[in-house]
């Protein structure tokens, strides 16, 4: 079931660029809302997954692989 999102105090700047970049998309602003909304969930996703793989490589390894090889490996599509 969908669910209800209300933002108070949406400063008036930030207001007219949403709007304006809905616009600029052909959407309406709760379009756009929605769908910038699930990119940053899927990213948050991403994000948390990402964290998962490199603890669990780290555990692996026993902490010999720094933060960044492994990011890059992930990037890479490397094993």
């Amino acid at each position: 079931m969908s669910k209800v999102i209300q933002i108070r105090d949406v400063p008036d700047d930030v207001h007219a660029n949403l709007i304006a970049a809905a616009e600029a998309d052909g959407l309406s602003l709760t379009r756009y809302l929605l769908r910038e909304l699930g990119d940053v969930a899927r990213r948050a996703q991403t994000v948390r997954d990402n964290s998962a793989v490199i603890l669990e490589t780290q555990h692996k390894v026993r902490g010999g692989v720094g933060r960044e090889t492994i990011l890059a490996a992930l990037r890479d599509g490397r094993p």
